[in-house]
């Protein structure tokens, strides 16, 4: 641990779990709508959009939680900030550590101070600490619907560096699985970078990792063989 004074971590598919499949399945539930695969292809077909115009700056946190849901909204006859809603509360729900998550943070704990910053919002990321027990184990939680600008923009990562009293940034490491944000967002601002490849993913060429790993128990043995 030498190296490293502040290891910053990704929340969604890094450290936690995230099965949005499931998560409308449940939610919709609420509304007796059985959710298909189909259903969420059309889903995935206007969300995944939305999500790269929030990332770059585009549009708002609020503006992709709602029109993600607009054309279920409409067709249910009801309120998409509630649809939205609804989805958190499931999310938060089937919430769970990835496997090697709890092992991995209690070997880094009191070694190095550990912080998240992540693009997921903010009810959702508070309740997944507390349920999964892991909310100790961070220093900092920087959530980019709460700082206004998301991964990659350096700009929460300058953020979070400020919060954590400006170290110095070749020993400050980001972990994450989505070279897009978390890995290009860490280049951007100066950082080493791990990047979390559990599913071989292809990496753009313009996108370099200080270091590449498949498997938390994998980056445990990488940072913790010293």
């Amino acid at each position: 641990m030498k190296m490293w004074d502040w290891i910053f971590f990704d929340a969604d598919e890094t450290l936690f779990t995230f099965d949005s499949f499931s998560g409308l399945q449940r939610m919709f539930l609420d509304y007796s709508v059985t959710f298909t695969a189909e259903d969420f292809q059309d889903y995935q077909a206007v969300n995944k959009p939305l999500w790269v115009d929030y990332q770059n700056g585009a549009i708002t946190s609020l503006q992709l939680q709602h029109q993600r849901f607009e054309s279920w909204a409409s067709r249910l006859n009801v309120n998409a900030g509630d649809l939205n809603d609804a989805f958190m509360n499931a999310m938060a729900e089937i919430c769970a550590p990835l496997p090697g998550a709890v092992s991995l943070l209690n070997a880094l704990q009191g070694k190095v101070k550990m912080g998240i910053i992540t693009n997921g919002f903010t009810a959702l990321q508070q309740i997944r600490l507390e349920r999964t027990g892991l909310r100790d184990h961070f220093d900092l939680l920087i959530i980019s619907e709460e700082v206004g600008v998301a991964k990659p923009d350096a700009r929460i990562f300058d953020h979070a560096l400020e919060r954590a009293g400006n170290p110095d940034r070749s020993r400050v490491l980001m972990v994450g699985d989505t070279a897009a944000s978390d890995i290009l967002g860490g280049m951007n601002a100066g950082l080493s970078t791990c990047w979390l490849n559990a599913h071989q993913q292809e990496l753009p060429s313009h996108i370099k990792p200080t270091w590449t790993v498949t498997s938390l128990a994998e980056l445990e043995q990488l940072l913790c063989k010293h």
